[in-house]
This record gives structure tokens, C-alpha cells and sequence, in this order.
């Protein structure tokens, strides 16, 4: 014999129960067949609102039991012959009768008891049942249909009531022994008790029914057909690369069950683990799907872990105080309030100093465990031994689960480490010592992120995701961007990393999509997006909560360098080209150095000195390897680099300047290159990455442009250049005479640093540095007479691109 029980979305309407019958068939002509039936998708909530509306006087129960009814007829015109509906039609409406009667005492009374409601919502079972029953008549697909009530026997808890499986197994066995039937159609989820009041087993009880019938007919296997083709290594609808379960031990799919998977109900797997008969979770949508077979004997799938779950809705409650230490019966007294109120405990932690218990519980019973537990420890309480007990809502649990887990050390490691990494903060931990579980309470707010963390770190073995939020679409934005979209597939091939730009914003616009906006089309998208504000834009990033998230800066705006220490708040790496941040006061510097280091963050900068060059990077290295920095001397603005390389006084300085400008060399207002401040900043990152605490006014700079140029506007700037042409020109002849060149020059030493213009004679580094080059000289320890020398194109939209994007591959792989 083998059971199939269907769900309310299997049986929802006259399409999906065609679809049950065709199952059903090809199973009938293989072995004896009880079908397991739950109401039609839906209809229990219904009954449930009808009654609920009655006890609290709301007329309106009358339209929802009018639904109702028209609900079930028009599925049985939809499915029989006119000349087969006259008694089912009867059946139906007779049954409407009774639930409206039901409630019109409900209404009368304003009181809905737990019997009251188990006898309402037990009508959508046995409606649905009896009319696929007369479907299947119609057919001439001959079946029996039974009462469940009359198979399964309970208590009187209400609501959820406990089978009484002597008797239970009795009266399934002699019934089905006597039948010659080949097909039972049974209604899922109800019972009755020893006074033949209708009870239920809980909501998803049709599962239950399904094994509890199975178990006492000793099935050959038991099916679950539901709208999943099967368990999942984590819940779909949150993890969009969830991966179906094949094989799974008894006791993992309790587990998984237990805390949060809705595929199977609870209690269904214990009593076919008693029998060792197999459950098979399938899709009525998609038959042909393999789907799970839950087992003793399951295959390990090489996974240390089987499946990733969470529960909603959870509430933390802690009772604490210094007298509890080494007092026994403390755990008793506050398990026994709890139980006293019927308050089921979800998880429990307790510090070994003894000094207090964490429990969890659902979030609906905090109020009154709050009243029971201070009621219990009043004296306690008063008297300042113990605390009043806390609470904490809005959590949720997270779990893994899997057999494998005991013999593989360090999961709990890589588990807490992962989450740990992308700012999730776990609240309470419980491991079972069976080692097959281990749960973590986190804000249900971070439950999304923490389980795609979780599944990436356990079961992806394709990429790692990484999540981009790019502020800065202008000449370096548009260039990164295209760079990006250019690598997606070679990362994801290569280093297994997938980068999706998910927001993206300009000083007009934002948009936003957690599938990646499409980077051949997102010029058009931006134009059209919703209007930039920095707060909106940081808010939906913090908001998005999206796991292995970067923030890219590639703008030179001052706000955005002052929104980092937020988005380090939430554990968001970031990426800046901007150099304000770093060389703004050192009090921020520092504070956004250690806000990264505590919060597992990354923060790369790399392209505030040099573009793409490894500048920061080689000097970092050196420091970690042990090496200290005695002097550095560069050349550090390609912009000036490029100025002085072009001009020999036969074209007028202002002119070479257009033609940096024109070429993307300078910044927006080229006073910035000019007057040495963008070196300064640079030279100040250099000298804080090595370990001094620096500002800018501790920078010399000996200027070599007219003040009167520094004045009005960038045309005037341009305007007042070919009026100082003459300085200029003494400035290159000044140089020229000596045989040296000019160039712009930063050094830094013994704690000072300085920049300004400097003859370089033929034998010096810089002497031969040519076009828009950058230069940087380390001496150190290892380096005294010569030095470590990073050489190369310090400028230039493509390559400050390809800097910041090398930042964003370092970012993701930390």
C-alpha cells in the first residue's frame, strides 16, 4: 500500500485537481492508494476569518461564508457533469448550512472556543474531499471515501490536539485490512476525540494524516505532493540559487521542518522514522521532477551541510541577576512558569558562569512570558536578586542542519565567521549535541541577507555575488562600468566572482535593481530613474541589506567622502577614487580605518595616488612585511607631469594646459592640479598609509603659479595664464640652462612633507619620466640607496577606471 497526500495548492482549483487525478491514476495501477486530501487552497483561512468575524460581531461573515460557498460550486460545475452534480451540489450545500449555523451561534455569543474552531475549519477538508471523491466517481475511478474522524483518534487539545496512536493504529489497520477497495480518499488534518468532538492536528496536519495513516498500514512509502518539486537547501522565495535536496535523513528533515521549512509539517516524519518508511516530497506541477525522499539510509551529498532554515517572529527573553549563580532550581522554576502558560520554548542558551538564560520563543507569547516569569521570581525580583526579565523582539532564527556536521570541525566557525563578515550581529547561539544543527538568533531584518550569505559560503561552489552601489558616472564611471560589464563573465569564470551593479547613481539621477541593471542600457535607465539625494541613496543601500554589498565612489564630492563611516556602520565595504575622505582631517581618516576594521569591511583607495598604479598597495606590503618607510620622493600628478613634459616655450603654457584638460588629464577646475594641492593630498595619504599622523597644514608648498591666476573663474584662469606667459617661460629657461627638466615633485621625510616644482638633472629617476607619467621612490630599510621605484601612467580616465576596479575585485575577495 502507499499514501499521497496533496496540499491546498495541489487541489486549489479544477485545473490542479485534473492534474492530482492524472498522479493518481498511474499510482492506483501500481499498488493499493489511500489519497490524503487537504481543503482547496485557501479555504481554512476563510473558515478561520468567518469565525473570527462572527465572535467580534462583524456581519460580513455572511459575504465570507458566501465566497466560500461559491468557491466549492463552481468548482464542482467546473469539474462534473451536469448529470453527476445534483448530489455533490447537496453534500456542499448541506455542509454550508451547518458552518453557517455554526456561526450565526458564533455571532450570538461573540466567543469563538478552540473546539468551536476546530469544527469550523475541519468543513474544508471534508468538502474538498467529497467532491474529488465524485470527481473520481464520475470518472469510474472507484474509490472509497472515509471519515478521518472515524480513523484517527486524539485528545481534546484543540487546535492541536495528540494522537492516541493504540487506538490510532487499531482502527486504521482493521478498516483497511476489511476494504477490497483499490483507492481511499481520506480528509486531511482532522480527528476526533473519545467523544466524537472534531479535532484537529495542526496547521500542514494533512501531511500528518498522510503518515500517520502510512505508518499504521506499514506503507511502502508515503508522498508528499506539494507546489516544490521537493526540499531545498534553503528557502527559494529568499535564495534565489537554491538547490533541491535529493536525499535526506529523517532526522535533518525534522530539523529542517522544526525550524522554518514549510515543504513537509513537523510531526509527519516521526511516526514512518518508527517504521523506516520513506517520504517522498514532490511537485504536482512538475511530476516528472525527482523531488526528495526523506530515509535512515540517505546518500551524503558531499555537503558538510544538508539544508539552511530560519524562523520568523521570534522574541529573546533573558532572565539575568548574580544570585542565580549556583542556585539549582532556577532553570526549573522559569521553565515551569513558561509551561505553566502552555509557552513553547524554541531555543535555549545559557552562559556557564550561570549567570543567565536565554530563551527563545514566538514573539506572540513575550507579553505573557514577561508576566508569568516576573510573576514567578516577584520575591526576586523585589528584593534585587534577580532582574525583571528582558525581552527582545522583531528576531528571527537562523539554522544549519546537516548529519555531516559532527564529523567536519570548524563549521561553527566558518558559520560565524561568514555572517560576521557582512555585519550581521547574531544575538544567541544553541548547538544540540548532536552536532546537527546549529542555530543563531539575528534581526529578522538581516535574515535574508544571513541565509544568501550562509548558502554562498556552504553550497556555492560557482561564484561569490557581489553587490556594487556606484555613485559617479562621469568620465571615470562610464569608463569603469564599461570595464565591468566587459569582465562579467571572465570573473565569473576565472575567480568565481559575480559582479552585479545594483544601484547607480549620478548627481541627477538614481536607480536601483537587486538583479543587476543592465550595463549596456544604463545611461538610458539613469535618465529615466527616480531624482538623487545622497540620504535616499545611502538609505536604500543600508535598506537593501544585500549580502557582499560595495559602495564606489568615483566622484571628487565632498558630501559622499562624509557618508563612508555609514555605510562602514553597516558592514559595506567601500571603494573610493575620491581622495577627500583620506585626506581630510586624521581624526576622520582614523576613524574610517578602524570603523573598516571593525566591521569586516574592506576600503580601498588605491586610486588616490597614481590611478591604477600599485602605490598604496606596494607600501602597505612593505609595512606588513616588517619594512619601515624612511623616505619617499614622487611624482604624483600625471595632470603636471603631462604639463611640463609638453612645454618648451614655443607654445604658450596655457595652451599645453587646454590641452590636458582636453585630454582628461586635469580635474573639472585644473587650479586643483596646478597649485599643488592635489599633490599635497597625495603625498599626505602616502605619509598616513606609512604610519604618520599628518594634515595639510603640516605640508610645505612652494607654489610656482601667479597668484593672480588662482583668481575668478576657469576661463579668467586660462585668460590671466597667457597674460604671466613671460614667468612661465622664465621658469623652463631657468631649468633649460642647468640641462635639468621641471617637474612637480612631493617628498616626504623624517615626518615632513613637501611639494613643489624642482630641477631634475639627466641622472635622476624622474628625469626620464615621460607623457602623463606618475613615479614614486620608497626607501626603507630594505631599500636605503636603491630604492623600491613604482613607475607608470598616474592619469587618464581608462586607467583610473581600471584602478578602482581592481580595488572592487580586492573588495570581494576579502
Amino acid at each position: 500500500m502507499q499514501v499521497l497526500k496533496f496540499g491546498g495548492t495541489s487541489v486549489a482549483s479544477a485545473e490542479n485537481i485534473k492534474i492530482v487525478t492524472d498522479i493518481v491514476k498511474q499510482s492506483v495501477a501500481k499498488d493499493k492508494t489511500v489519497v490524503v486530501v487537504s481543503a482547496l487552497g485557501g479555504v481554512t483561512d476563510m473558515l478561520l476569518r468567518c469565525g473570527i468575524q462572527a465572535a467580534s460581531g462583524d456581519p460580513d461573515y455572511k459575504k465570507t461564508l458566501q465566497e466560500l460557498i461559491q468557491r466549492h460550486l463552481v468548482t464542482v460545475k467546473a469539474l462534473l457533469p451536469i448529470t453527476h452534480q445534483s448530489s455533490i451540489l447537496s453534500k456542499v450545500m448541506q455542509q454550508c448550512n451547518q458552518i453557517e449555523d455554526i456561526c450565526n451561534g458564533v455571532f450570538l455569543l461573540g466567543e469563538l472556543s478552540p473546539r468551536t474552531k476546530d469544527k469550523i475549519v475541519s468543513f474544508g477538508e471534508l468538502i474538498s474531499s467529497q467532491i474529488i471523491s465524485a470527481y473520481w466517481s464520475a470518472l469510474s475511478i472507484e474509490n472509497n471515501w472515509k471519515d478521518a474522524r472515524e480513523l484517527i483518534i486524539t485528545d481534546s487539545n484543540f487546535t492541536k490536539a495528540t494522537v492516541d496512536f493504540a487506538q490510532t493504529d487499531s482502527i486504521i489497520q482493521q478498516y483497511f485490512s476489511s476494504e477490497n477497495a483499490q483507492l481511499f480518499i481520506v480528509p486531511g488534518f482532522i480527528a476526533s476525540d473519545s467523544h466524537k468532538n472534531t479535532t484537529t492536528l495542526g496547521r500542514g496536519g494533512s501531511d500528518y494524516t498522510a503518515a500517520i495513516i502510512g505508518a499504521a498500514v506499514n506503507a511502502k512509502e508515503v508522498e508528499i505532493w506539494t507546489d516544490v518539486s521537493g526540499m531545498m537547501t534553503a528557502d527559494p522565495r529568499l535564495v534565489s540559487n537554491a538547490k533541491a535536496i535529493t536525499e535526506i535523513s529523517y532526522h535533518e528533515a525534522m530539523e529542517l521542518s522544526h525550524l522554518g521549512a514549510k515543504v513537509i509539517y513537523p510531526p509527519t516524519i516521526h511516526p514512518l522514522l518508527l517504521k523506516n518508511i520513506p517520504v517522498w516530497v514532490k511537485n504536482t506541477f512538475k511530476a516528472e521532477d525527482p523531488g526528495t525522499v526523506i530515509r535512515a539510509d540517505a546518500q551524503r551529498n558531499g555537503n558538510i551541510i544538508r539544508g539552511i532554515s530560519s524562523i520568523n517572529n521570534i522574541a529573546l527573553i533573558s532572565l539575568e541577576g548574580s544570585s542565580m549563580v549556583g542556585i539549582p532550581g532556577i532553570s526549573k522554576r522559569l521553565f515551569e512558569a513558561l509551561g505553566n502558560h502552555s509557552i513553547n520554548v524554541i531555543l535555549i542558551t545559557q552562559a556557564s558562569s550561570e549567570h543567565s538564560i536565554c530563551v527563545g520563543i514566538n514573539e506572540s507569547d513575550a507579553d505573557l512570558a514577561e508576566k508569568a516569569v516576573n510573576q514567578a521570581f516577584s520575591y526576586e525580583i523585589e528584593t534585587g536578586k534577580v532582574n525583571p526579565l528582558s525581552v527582545e523582539k522583531n528576531l528571527s532564527i537562523v539554522a544549519l542542519v546537516g548529519d555531516n556536521m559532527r564529523s567536519h570541525p570548524g563549521t561553527s566557525g566558518k558559520m560565524f565567521g561568514a555572517v560576521g563578515r557582512n555585519g550581521v550581529n547574531v544575538r544567541a547561539i544553541a548547538q544540540g549535541s548532536s552536532e546537527r544543527n546549529i542555530s543563531a538568533v539575528v534581526a529578522t531584518a538581516d535574515v535574508k541577507k544571513a541565509i544568501n550569505v550562509l548558502h554562498e559560503e556552504f553550497f556555492e561552489t560557482t561564484y561569490k555575488q557581489v553587490n556594487l552601489f556606484v555613485v559617479g558616472t562621469g568620465n571615470v564611471g562610464s569608463k569603469l562600468l564599461s570595464q565591468i560589464a566587459q569582465q562579467v563573465q571572465y570573473l565569473q569564470e576565472n575567480l568565481r566572482v559575480q559582479i552585479r551593479v545594483v544601484g547607480l547613481a549620478n548627481s541627477r539621477k538614481m536607480i536601483f535593481d537587486e538583479e543587476g541593471i543592465d550595463l549596456t542600457s544604463w545611461a538610458e535607465e539613469l535618465a529615466a530613474g527616480a531624482p538623487m539625494t545622497l540620504s535616499g541613496f545611502i538609505h536604500e543601500a543600508q535598506n537593501r541589506n544585500l549580502r557582499n554589498s560595495v559602495f564606489v565612489d568615483v566622484t571628487a564630492n565632498e558630501a559622499v567622502a562624509k557618508v563612508y563611516d555609514q555605510l562602514f556602520d553597516k558592514s559595506i565595504s567601500v571603494v573610493a577614487c575620491n581622495k577627500i575622505a583620506c585626506s581630510a582631517p586624521y581624526v576622520y581618516y582614523k576613524k574610517l580605518k578602524d570603523l573598516a576594521r571593525e566591521h569586516n569591511a574592506a576600503f580601498h583607495f588605491e586610486t588616490n595616488v597614481g590611478a591604477s598604479l600599485p602605490i598604496i598597495g606596494t607600501l602597505n606590503d612593505l609595512l606588513r612585511s616588517g619594512d619601515e618607510v624612511k623616505r619617499i620622493q614622487a611624482v604624483l600628478s600625471g595632470t603636471l607631469n603631462f604639463v611640463f613634459n609638453n612645454y618648451n616655450a614655443t607654445r604658450s603654457f596655457a595652451e599645453v594646459v587646454r590641452q590636458a584638460q582636453k585630454e582628461g588629464y586635469t580635474e573639472p577646475d585644473p587650479r586643483l592640479d596646478l597649485s599643488g594641492k592635489d599633490v599635497m593630498r597625495k603625498i599626505m595619504i602616502l605619509a598616513r598609509e606609512a604610519g604618520e599622523e599628518i594634515e595639510m597644514e603640516d605640508i610645505s608648498n612652494t607654489p610656482f603659479m601667479p597668484e593672480s591666476c588662482m583668481q575668478g573663474s576657469v576661463e579668467d584662469f586660462y585668460k590671466e595664464m597667457e597674460k604671466q606667459e613671460a614667468h612661465f617661460q622664465a621658469l623652463y629657461k631657468a631649468a633649460e640652462k642647468e640641462g635639468k627638466k621641471l617637474k612637480f615633485v612631493a617628498q616626504y621625510e623624517n615626518g615632513k612633507a613637501s611639494v613643489g616644482l624642482q630641477h631634475i638633472d639627466p641622472q635622476h629617476d624622474f628625469y626620464h619620466l615621460y607623457g602623463k607619467d606618475n613615479i614614486v621612490l620608497f626607501y626603507t630599510n630594505r631599500y636605503p640607496e636603491q630604492p623600491m621605484v613604482v613607475k607608470g601612467a598616474g592619469a587618464g580616465a581608462e586607467v583610473t577606471a581600471s584602478g578602482v576596479f581592481a580595488d572592487i575585485i580586492r573588495a570581494a575577495r576579502i
